[in-house]
C-alpha cells in the first residue's frame, strides 16, 4: 500500500476550493442519512506527527450538524484503564446507531506507539493483531461502519514540518520532545507500520493511505473516500471523482469565466460612468444656457428707452 503511493501530487487552491464546496455539501446530505439509516459509523485517522491529523478533522466537521457526530483524541491510557483490558475503553467510546465517532489516533497505537517504545512486550503487541481484527470484525457485523485512514508523509517531509513548526511562536508548542524522539526512530516506526497495514487490512475495516505532502490534496482525497465508502454502505450510487488534471483544468475555465465577468462588469461600470459624467454635462451646459439667456433678455430690458425717455427724445 506505500509502495505504490505518490506522494508528489498536488491541489492547486482554485481548483480545490471549488470542489470542497461540493464534498462539504455531499458529506452533509450524507451525515443525515447515516442518521435516518441508524448506521454507527467509525471514522480512524492515523498518520505521522504533522502529518495534518488535525487539520483534516476540522475541515470534516466544518459544516456537519455536531448532534451528529464526536471527536476523540486518543492518548496514553489513565490510572482505570490500565486496570481494565487494553480494548475496554475503546468499548466505551462506540458511537450510538445513527451516530458518527471520530478517532484522532485510535486503539493502533498497541501495535505502533506502544511496540516501538517498548512499553508492552512483544507478545502482547504481536497479539493484539488478532485482537484489533476481532474487535472490529465484531462491530462490523452488528452494521458498523469503518473508514480508517494512514496519512502519510517522508520522514524529509516531517522534519521541514517540525522545524517550520518550531520556529513559529504560533505553532512550537505543538512539537514535544516525544515528537522529536519518535522522528529519530521514523524506520522502526515504518517497519511497524508496514506490519500494521499488513496485518489489519480487511474486507469489513480496509484502510485508505493518502498522501498527506500536499494539504489541499490530502483533504480532497479524504473526502472522496469517506463520501464513497459511506455511499456504498447507505446503498446509494457512488459518486464519481475527477482527476487531478481534469479539477485544475475546471478551475482554469472558472478562473477565466470570472475574468471575464469582472472584465464585463467593469466595462459596464465604465458606461455608465462616462453616461452619468455626459448627463451631468448636458444638464451644466443646460442650466449654463438658461443662465445667459436670462441674463441678456435682462440686459436687453435695461437697454430699452423708457416712455419718459422717448418723450424727451
Amino acid at each position: 500500500m506505500l509502495k505504490n503511493l505518490d506522494l508528489t501530487f498536488l491541489l492547486n487552491t482554485p481548483a480545490f476550493k471549488h470542489i470542497r464546496n461540493l464534498q462539504r455539501k455531499r458529506l452533509i446530505e450524507l451525515e443525515e442519512m447515516v442518521f435516518e439509516s441508524k448506521l454507527p459509523v467509525l471514522i480512524l485517522f492515523e498518520g505521522w506527527d504533522a502529518s495534518g491529523k488535525g487539520a483534516v478533522i476540522r475541515e470534516l466537521t466544518h459544516r456537519l450538524d455536531p448532534r451528529g457526530f464526536k471527536v476523540y483524541e486518543t492518548q496514553a491510557p489513565r490510572t482505570l484503564e490500565k486496570k481494565m483490558p487494553w480494548l475496554w475503553r475503546f468499548w466505551m467510546q462506540i458511537p450510538r446507531r445513527g451516530q458518527i465517532a471520530i478517532f484522532d489516533r485510535s486503539w493502533y497505537g498497541r501495535v505502533l506507539i506502544e511496540r516501538v517504545e517498548g512499553l508492552i512486550p512483544i507478545p502482547d503487541w504481536i497479539r493484539a493483531y488478532t485482537e484489533i481484527n476481532n474487535f472490529e470484525r465484531t462491530l462490523a457485523a452488528d452494521q458498523a461502519v469503518f473508514v480508517k485512514f494512514w496519512l502519510q508523509i517522508t520522514e524529509e517531509e516531517q522534519l521541514r514540518r517540525f522545524i517550520e513548526m518550531s520556529d513559529n511562536p504560533m505553532t512550537a508548542w505543538e512539537i514535544s520532545a516525544e515528537d522529536w524522539g519518535r522522528h529519530r526512530k521514523y524506520k522502526e516506526y515504518e517497519a511497524a507500520l508496514k506490519d500494521m497495514l499488513e496485518n489489519t487490512n480487511t474486507a469489513y475495516a480496509p484502510w485508505v493511505v493518502i498522501s498527506a505532502t500536499d494539504s489541499n490534496y490530502c483533504i480532497y482525497q479524504v473526502y472522496c473516500a469517506l463520501i464513497n465508502s459511506l455511499e456504498e454502505h447507505l446503498g446509494l450510487e457512488r459518486t464519481s471523482w475527477k482527476s487531478l488534471k481534469q479539477l485544475n483544468v475546471q478551475a482554469a475555465k472558472v478562473k477565466e469565466e470570472k475574468i471575464s465577468k469582472k472584465a464585463r462588469k467593469d466595462e459596464k461600470k465604465a458606461y455608465q460612468k462616462k453616461k452619468k459624467a455626459g448627463e451631468k454635462e448636458a444638464a451644466s451646459a443646460k442650466d449654463t444656457l438658461s443662465k445667459n439667456g436670462r441674463s441678456k433678455s435682462g440686459r436687453d430690458q435695461l437697454s430699452k428707452p423708457t416712455g419718459e425717455e422717448n418723450e424727451l427724445c
